[in-house]
């Protein structure tokens, strides 16, 4: 399996580019669109690459960061999602919006990206819930996990509250990160103080 390739950039295509090697070949790499946005003919690059094997070809995904990567490779063990999809939600979407998507079980993000309807999105937060805190520390806090098993009665309120007024989990999750305590204070007050840091966004 191809790990990584290095070389310089010799086509853009719309979802992909021609990486030209030393050694004269020229592997065409499937990218994410922020990765493909950041190359430019002619610049040198490294890739880290995923080989995908089908009957009719062998296809190489590649990712300008190892976050990319290792999220491409953590997708890929979901039940009913392939490389393209993956790669798809991969353009849609960063690594840790997304880790914090299936933390606070955010189906509204997530039905947002491409191919991923609400039945895709509750089997991904079934199957990634336990690997996601392996992925990232961050997403790992303890209290990101008080408050995506329910948290406190206030802290639930308030969410409930923002979520009425047009707000994802995924917003709401780093906001309620900020209030210090948020856990031991009344739902009233931890809503005050979560449109007080809305509004300075």
């Amino acid at each position: 399996m191809i790990g990584s390739i290095k070389g310089t950039v010799g086509y853009l295509g719309p979802d992909f580019c021609l990486i030209e090697t030393a050694g004269g070949v020229g592997y065409r790499v499937f990218m994410p669109a922020a990765h493909l946005a950041q190359l430019a003919l002619g610049a040198q690059v490294m890739v880290h690459t995923h080989t995908a094997v089908r009957e009719d070809a062998i296809l190489l995904y590649g990712f300008l960061s190892q976050e990319y990567y290792n999220l491409f490779e953590l997708l890929l063990g979901v039940s009913g999602v392939g490389p393209k999809m993956a790669l798809g939600i991969l353009s849609a979407i960063k690594p840790d919006a997304f880790y914090l998507a299936v933390q606070s079980r955010d189906v509204k993000t997530l039905t947002k990206m491409p191919g991923i309807g609400k039945k895709t999105a509750e089997r991904m937060l079934l199957e990634l819930k336990d690997k996601v805190g392996a992925a990232t520390g961050e997403v790992g806090s303890d209290f990101g996990e008080s408050v995506a098993a329910g948290g406190s009665g206030a802290v639930a309120e308030a969410m409930e509250a923002l979520a009425s007024l047009g707000y994802s989990n995924s917003e709401i999750m780093p906001v309620l990160k900020q209030i210090p305590d948020a856990d031991k204070l009344s739902g009233e007050e931890v809503l005050r103080q979560a449109l007080k840091l809305f509004a300075k966004r």
